[in-house]
């Protein structure tokens, strides 16, 4: 055993050296980002138990294809990840959760000094109590920690917010080309593989980044990549990035449920070559606002009676209406009870023979208390949601039976299913959204067989979407209307398209963004 033990040890001490001189030629990436998408038009206000906190190689669970064990990119740099944090959307964060949150990736960030690049992964959208451009807060931050030298390479969402100060700090930047987001680790991977070929090639920072603000805020729903004009306007997107001296350009649409200054559409693009890099910046921005009109919501829209008026006549099976304004996916509380209250009153569904309905979801802690101790095909009467969002409608008491119950889940907690006449409700002990075949037959339900599904959501996610017979956006209330004009901006920057009518031509020239050294 003595002489197994010395022998490994002489092994590992013979190994140590050329694992080192084979390490020492690769870069030194770290790995970060807070991300979420939060509503100010919201009451409801997001701490740090809304967070999934990643720390060291738990990171790498979150880029589950290209920084897998083996992979070429792992290959390529000695990978340093350090905290990541990211919630489902929701409310403005508090300022002691992002201070906490921020805290922790500085600190991990400072134990692995230095670093020749920096992956920046966040989503773009996060509004924070007391704080205007957390983005930029926090990337200025992350800088004066790993020094003007390193490379940032930041990914984000389309639906986020680019402030100069974001601009100037992220010396590659881009994010996603597609609504809804089926590229999401396609974008990341890109802008990993950007930050390598810089780093490998000695080319280092790029030597021009173009800005251009467009005065356009549009929900998701209406600039879906799925039909015109989203769709040849990403196109385009592509075209400019592959242009001779082009490293990366994008569109930002912006986020449009929140009231700051930074929340606004922006072209950036990034290259070597000016010329190159102008014409593609100014390209973009001009189609974005000669195609403003044409953005229209990616489904027919109606009020909640005009949906439910025409699901309930049609033969297509199932119809999905999406009860937009209080969609948790896009930053909602999603516990406004105002449209299950209007569907539960309505005398279609008072009968357990009416038209099977599924509504999902509220959140209820006091009825799934109810529930688990009634048992399935139990008895139940209780409250549930607007504990968060009660401007619409007071919580909302449902009587009936106990269909299914799953415990476990990873956001909902406890879900339970409840009966009343032909609705069936998924209740859960905190929110979640339902957006996956498997989140509707793990209760036990059969979404395709259902003449109705009514979901907490904007546009239909890929799952949904493909399950629909027909659909209908329904523009309800809450804290992501979609309705825009119904919203009470105070401080975004004005005029704004569609906000505001007859906006003249705006300058749609380049804005150069000063190197982050």
């Amino acid at each position: 055993m003595l002489k197994q033990i010395l022998f490994l040890s002489v092994l590992f001490i013979t190994d140590a050296p050329s694992f080192a001189q084979n390490n020492a030629n690769l870069p030194r990436i770290a790995i970060a980002g807070i991300g979420i998408e939060s509503s100010t038009f919201s009451p409801a206000l997001s701490t740090e138990a809304a967070f999934t906190i990643k720390r060291g190689e738990q990171i790498y669970t979150s880029y589950p294809g290209f920084m897998q064990t083996g992979s070429n990119i792992r290959s390529r740099a000695v990978w340093l990840p350090a905290v990541t944090a990211r919630s489902l959307p929701g409310g403005a964060v508090t300022s002691e959760a992002y201070e906490t949150m921020l805290g922790y990736m500085l600190d991990s960030l400072k134990k692995n000094l230095p670093y020749d690049g920096l992956f920046f992964d966040i989503h773009g959208a996060m509004s924070v109590t007391g704080l205007d451009d957390p983005e930029g807060d926090m990337i200025t931050r992350v800088r004066k920690v790993v020094g003007q030298k390193t490379i940032i390479s930041t990914s984000m969402d389309l639906h986020g917010n680019v402030s100069i100060h974001l601009a100037e700090q992220s010396d590659l930047i881009t994010c996603y080309r597609m609504a809804p987001h089926e590229d999401a680790q396609e974008t990341k991977q890109r802008s990993v593989e950007q930050l390598l070929q810089r780093l490998e090639s000695g080319k280092g920072k790029p030597k021009y980044k173009a800005w251009i603000p467009v005065p356009i805020l549009l929900p998701g729903e209406q600039t879906s990549t799925r039909i015109e004009p989203a769709k040849s306007l990403y196109e385009h997107v592509k075209t400019a990035a592959v242009r001779n001296g082009v490293i990366e350009a994008a569109i930002w649409m912006g986020y449009p449920w929140a009231d700051e200054p930074r929340n606004h559409g922006v072209i950036m693009v990034t290259g070597d070559d000016e010329a190159a890099v102008t014409a593609s910046a100014e390209e973009l921005a001009n189609h974005f606002w000669r195609v403003r009109n044409e953005f229209n919501f990616v489904a027919p829209t109606g009020n909640l009676k005009e949906c439910i008026d025409k699901a309930t006549a049609s033969k297509k099976h199932p119809f999905f209406i999406s009860d937009s304004g209080d969609n948790p996916t896009a930053g909602g509380a999603g516990d406004v009870t105002w449209s299950l209250q209007q569907i539960l009153a309505r005398k279609e569904f008072k009968t357990a023979n009416g038209p099977v309905l599924i509504y999902a979801s509220i959140p209820g802690p006091d009825m799934i208390k109810k529930a688990l101790a009634a048992g399935v095909g139990g008895k139940v009467k209780g409250l549930v949601g607007a504990e968060v969002d009660s401007r619409y409608a007071p919580p909302l008491l449902i009587d009936g039976t106990v269909h299914a119950i799953r415990e476990g889940d990873a956001n909902a907690g406890v879900e339970a299913v409840i009966q009343t006449g032909s609705v069936f409700v998924i209740v859960t002990q905190k929110r979640k959204p339902y957006h996956k075949e498997a989140d509707f037959t793990n209760l036990k339900l059969e979404p395709r067989k259902s003449a109705i599904v009514v979901v907490k959501i904007g546009y239909l996610e890929p799952e949904l979407y493909n399950m629909h017979a027909d659909w209908l956006l329904a523009l309800t209330p809450g804290g992501v209307d979609q309705y825009l004009a119904r919203l009470p901006y105070k401080r975004i920057e004005r005029p704004m398209f569609p906000v505001d009518k007859n906006i003249q031509e705006p300058n749609l020239k380049v804005r150069w963004i000063k190197s982050s050294d």
